[in-house]
């Protein structure tokens, strides 16, 4: 019993590093969230109201601005990557 505690408590040693940065995703700055949070009043959200049913108008304001970049992001195509001969 004593050497199954101790494989447990090696292994634990060896696997809790690769837990530790399971976060992937940076931290947003200031600016980026201001920046969302202007997106999302344009999109119809009020955080200063007080709306009970706020979690509702978060997420109609969320499902707006996600389908208008969804628009922007389509209306111009995909990117090309390649190149350009002329003059010939």
């Amino acid at each position: 019993m004593y050497s199954v505690a101790k494989n447990a408590a090696v292994i634990a040693c060896f696997l809790l590093p690769a837990f530790a940065h399971a976060q992937s995703a940076e931290p947003l700055t200031r600016a980026q969230v201001h920046a969302r949070l202007i997106q999302l009043e344009k999109a119809g959200y009020n955080p200063y109201a007080s709306d009970w049913l706020y979690p509702d108008s978060l997420k109609r304001a969320e499902a707006n601005v996600a389908q208008q970049e969804t628009l922007t992001n389509a209306s111009y195509g995909s990117a090309e990557s390649g190149t350009v001969q002329s003059g010939k």
